[in-house]
């Protein structure tokens, strides 16, 4: 199983991978207008990988099944108030 990646122009670090190089037949008029226009990042074989840097290789091969896509989200800010308290106890 192969997957194309490509990066959102306009949100930094967003990812969407779908199965096929410019098919996005199966993914959502709305998440691509709030994507923007995909920008190619790689091509990707997932058969015999383990993991993947920043998204879970099993619900990323399931999500392409099942829905035709996965969008991968930046991870979530750092609060540095939290990081902060926690360093100066």
């Amino acid at each position: 199983m192969f997957c194309v990646i490509y990066r959102s122009p306009l949100r930094d670090q967003t990812y969407l991978y779908v199965e096929k190089k410019d098919d996005f037949s199966r993914v959502p008029e709305a998440l691509l207008r709030g994507f923007g226009r995909p920008q190619f990042a790689m091509m990707l074989p997932l058969d015999g990988r383990k993991k993947l840097v920043n998204a879970d290789i099993e619900k990323v091969k399931t999500a392409l099944q099942e829905q035709g896509y996965y969008l991968q989200l930046p991870p979530p800010a750092e609060s540095l108030l939290k990081r902060h308290l926690e360093n100066s106890k």
